[in-house]
């Protein structure tokens, strides 16, 4: 089937499921979402003649991992956005079985699209190809074909090119498994965009005094903020060890020193960037006004995935709220964009709020789409919990020294958590959409991001404290 055939069924299996997927009370408010089918990994995110752009991984024919496209948003502000027509199909013989992730740059006034063709031969074996697209317009694109093929070494999980330049070099990051089994991220270089050369493995398993660290490294993507190089990467293989890495993968990054002469990554410690349950392949831009934004993927490739109640109204996951990056030491602090604001309405405040060994519901505090800014935060007290419409509760210990995040399980209803340390509470900022929490805890020191499903009818938030409780709260309803 050529790409105007299969852009063309994609539409007609929007329109036929649209009607069944607006329905669904579990559509999010203001979040992005696919039209229909599954959304993953956040693609190709740039600021392109002021413009927004975000595309991502998509199978409109199914709410299952199969054959991608690349789907397209678009937006003036990060706050309102429209679905554009689909940007690229996989319809040639170098990407036949899916246009997998990828990033965007601009050159010469052009949007250049780089994505890894995926194709698997009739007896399962997978090939690879790093390809490219060109546009003039940002919303139609031509295809360039493959630009890197799969170099020795490597077995063919060798994907998600991100591309930036710096001064008058282009350089790429491809996640990648050797032959050993090994994730590793490795880089190339190009002076014109078509003629890449290899540079070598950067880091990875077994680099860099990081020991065995798991099988296949996806989504890398390496940048300067504040004056050092971080590398966010998802890591495939990681067992838990204490609180850390309780999800089927990873996200998260190491800051450090890239190495553009040997070339070479040296960096510290790997850190999850979210805590959550739903939070994966991170995907970063540079604007205009010089801030590093990032969208992740709200959802994960785990058992659980095919219970997900939105998969009856056809259409599964999410992008998370976009958030804005910067460095305090060696952490990573993330927090919502300012442009968010633009979304409040009916401002409800409390002032010096006390909960005293009680659960408290606030009576005005309720709903199914909000933000809450929960500040002056003082406690005499071992632990407090905060319960948001029945089905998800954010709790913290200070005798532990340890914030928590619970939900019920989406096959079985059990309860299920995730952790994190932390030293003293005090700030909390939530987003609250129908079947998705985001809490930035003290400015974004920690983020814990997930999906839930709630009763419908349950739009209560409550509060308990084992001593004393003392804040303040803004609540404002979000559409």
């Amino acid at each position: 089937m050529n790409q105007h055939e299969l852009i063309e069924k994609a539409n007609q299996e929007v329109e036929r499921n649209r009607v069944k997927v607006e329905s669904d009370p579990y559509r999010l408010k203001f979040h992005l979402m696919p039209p229909v089918g599954l959304l993953n990994d956040p693609n190709g995110f740039i600021q392109y003649k002021g413009v927004y752009h975000l595309f991502y991984q998509w199978n409109p024919f199914e709410t299952a991992h199969g054959s991608k496209f690349w789907g397209h948003y678009t937006s003036k502000d990060l706050v309102n956005w429209e679905h554009q027509p689909i940007a690229l199909a996989p319809s040639e013989w170098f990407e036949k079985n899916g246009c997998y992730s990828g990033s965007a740059v601009e050159h010469d006034g052009k949007m250049v699209l780089f994505y890894t063709g995926n194709v698997k031969s009739e007896k399962g074996e997978r090939e690879t190809y790093q390809c490219m697209a060109i546009s003039s317009d940002g919303n139609t694109f031509e295809k360039m074909g493959p630009v890197i093929h799969l170099p020795e070494g490597y077995t063919a999980h060798f994907r998600d090119p991100k591309v930036w330049k710096k001064e008058d070099t282009w350089y790429m990051v491809l996640g990648a498994q050797d032959l050993d089994e090994q994730g590793k991220v490795v880089l190339y270089s190009s002076q014109n965009l078509t003629d890449w050369e290899y540079q070598g493995a950067v880091t990875g398993s077994e680099m860099n005094g990081l020991g065995s660290f798991g099988y296949m490294w996806e989504c890398p993507d390496l940048f300067e903020l504040d004056g050092k190089d971080v590398l966010l990467v998802s890591p495939q293989g990681l067992e838990p060890e204490g609180d850390l890495y309780h999800n089927l993968f990873q996200a998260g990054y190491f800051v450090g020193e890239l190495n553009y002469e040997e070339p070479s990554f040296q960096h510290g410690v790997f850190t999850e960037l979210d805590r959550g349950f739903d939070f994966y392949a991170p995907q970063t831009t540079i604007d205009e006004k010089g801030r590093r934004l990032l969208f992740a993927w709200m959802g994960m490739t785990d058992d659980y995935e095919k219970y997900q109640p939105t998969i009856e109204n056809g259409w599964i996951h999410a992008m998370t709220l976009p958030r804005v990056l910067s460095l305090k030491g060696e952490k990573v602090i993330q927090q919502p964009v300012e442009e968010l604001k633009q979304l409040r309405k009916n401002e409800i405040s409390y002032q010096n709020v006390q909960v005293h060994r009680e659960i408290k519901t606030l009576e005005k505090i309720q709903g199914t789409s909000m933000e809450m800014l929960i500040d002056g935060i003082s406690y005499h007290s071992d632990s407090f919990e905060i319960t948001f419409r029945g089905a998800t509760s954010f709790f913290y210990s200070a005798k532990e020294n340890k914030i928590s995040l619970h939900r019920k399980n989406f096959k079985n209803g059990r309860v299920e958590s995730r952790h994190c340390q932390i030293y003293g509470i005090k700030k909390l900022h939530v987003f609250l959409d129908t079947s998705s929490i985001e809490i930035f805890v003290n400015d974004g020191e920690e983020v814990f991001t997930a999906r839930f499903y709630p009763s419908t009818e349950n739009e209560s938030i409550s509060l308990k404290a084992e001593g004393n409780l003392q804040f303040n709260m803004k609540k404002w309803d979000l559409a």
